[in-house]
């Protein structure tokens, strides 16, 4: 039985036998080595693929920055294009902007409000004159000063002599003309209305018809028929003096006082910047009845005494011979008590 034992334990060396055959477990954990040599391998793979990328990299980069730089320099030469255009606009405006204002300057050159560029030196600015007139205020600041003002010319008979006696004087009036009178005078009141312009004299309007029924029916003033009405005598002096002139000064036949509505007017007149003139003074030569040469004197220092600044109403239109006897007696009144003598325009 022992014996048998012994058998058995003998077996126990199979399991030496097996223990030793373990080995081959060795030699698989060795195999395992090739494990070692793929992984060694597939180092070798990624480092190829590193450098691949990296050199994918650095083309994708320069790529990059080489676009960037040809984006940036587009971009660049875009903007350069661009301000060179809004410079080459900015110059061109510049040069259209000198261009008018010197077309502009030689139009206004040209251009004549009322009276000539010589005969601008005598001028005064109506627009003060009329404020002045509109709230009673007479006062000159010391200063005396005299517009002679000559309602409903040209005349072919009077105007003429008017400007003989002005000339004579070596002073110069404001005539307001009527535009029915000058047709009435035909080619020679034009050339009385050019002479007048061109001896220094200022030109203004007084309507084209006079008629108190179409300017101001039923007594109140019709903007549109007294535009109009006035305007056929603006067309008239521009034919006569020049394409060039225009006045800025009207007297409303009858006087600006008289009429009712007047507020239209007076807003159509501000926003075309004119002047509607009255007066403060007369010589009386359409007042009542007929006065001579010497009556026509009173009346004037009469109605302008006290007064620095004097609008004198007379009128050129025919019949007035007594205003040209009295004329050289009025300019040398008012000489003698230190008035200048002006225009309106």
């Amino acid at each position: 039985m022992t014996k048998k034992s012994k058998i058995n334990f003998s077996t126990k060396k199979k399991s030496k036998i097996n223990f030793r055959s373990n080995k081959k477990n060795k030699i698989n954990f060795v195999s395992n080595k090739k494990n070692k040599i793929n992984f060694g391998s597939n180092k070798k793979k990624r480092k190829v693929d590193i450098k691949q990328l990296s050199l994918i990299l650095v083309v994708f980069l320069v790529i990059v920055f080489m676009g960037v730089k040809v984006v940036g320099a587009t971009t660049s030469y875009i903007e350069d294009k661009r301000e060179e255009k809004i410079l080459m606009q900015q110059k061109s405006e510049a040069k259209r902007l000198a261009e008018e204002k010197k077309r502009k300057e030689e139009e206004a050159k040209k251009r004549m409000i009322g009276v000539n560029h010589e005969a601008k030196k005598n001028a005064y600015d109506a627009l003060e004159v009329a404020n002045k007139l509109k709230n009673h205020n007479y006062s000159n600041n010391g200063e005396k000063i005299v517009f002679l003002t000559f309602d409903d010319g040209a005349s072919t008979t009077v105007t003429p002599q008017i400007l003989d006696v002005l000339k004579a004087n070596g002073v110069n009036a404001t005539f307001f003309v009527t535009g029915r009178n000058i047709e009435r005078g035909g080619v020679k009141a034009k050339e009385l209305i050019k002479r007048s312009f061109d001896e220094g004299n200022s030109i203004a309007n007084h309507s084209y018809s006079h008629d108190y029924k179409i300017l101001y029916p039923q007594g109140t003033v019709d903007l549109e028929k007294f535009t109009k009405d006035f305007k056929k005598t603006d067309d008239m002096l521009k034919d006569i003096i020049s394409p060039y002139f225009s006045t800025r000064v009207i007297r409303c036949p009858g006087g600006h006082m008289s009429w009712k509505g007047m507020d239209v007017l007076e807003t159509y007149l501000k926003e075309h910047n004119m002047a509607s003139i009255d007066w403060n003074a007369i010589n009386g030569d359409a007042q009542g009845k007929k006065k001579n040469a010497n009556e026509l004197l009173e009346r004037t220092k009469k109605t302008s005494k006290g007064k620095e600044m004097v609008v004198l109403l007379m009128h050129d239109t025919y019949g007035k011979e007594e205003t040209v006897k009295a004329l050289p007696q009025i300019i040398q009144y008012f000489k003698d008590n230190g008035y200048e003598f002006k225009t309106l325009a």
